[in-house]
C-alpha cells in the first residue's frame, strides 16, 4: 500500500490520457518501485478511477444550549 500525492496523481492521469495504461505504469514507476506489471496495472487502473469522496455534510450542533 501507498499514498499518492495529487502531483503524483496528475502527472499518471496525464500520461494515461496521452499514451494509454502502459505509459501510465512507467510514470507510476517513475514514483513507486512496483515491478510486478499486474501490480503496477491494478494501482494504475485505481488511480485513474479514484475520485475524491464528496464533501462531509455539515455537523449537527445543539441548539439553545440543548444536549445532542
Amino acid at each position: 500500500m501507498f499514498t499518492v500525492s495529487e502531483d503524483e496523481r496528475a502527472a499518471i492521469c496525464r500520461a494515461y490520457e496521452e499514451g494509454g495504461e502502459w505509459a501510465a505504469v512507467v510514470e507510476l514507476r517513475r514514483f513507486f518501485p512496483i515491478e510486478d506489471n499486474q501490480n503496477a496495472l491494478f494501482a494504475v487502473r485505481s488511480i485513474v478511477r479514484w475520485r475524491p469522496a464528496p464533501g462531509s455534510p455539515p455537523s449537527r450542533r445543539a441548539r439553545n444550549g440543548a444536549s445532542q
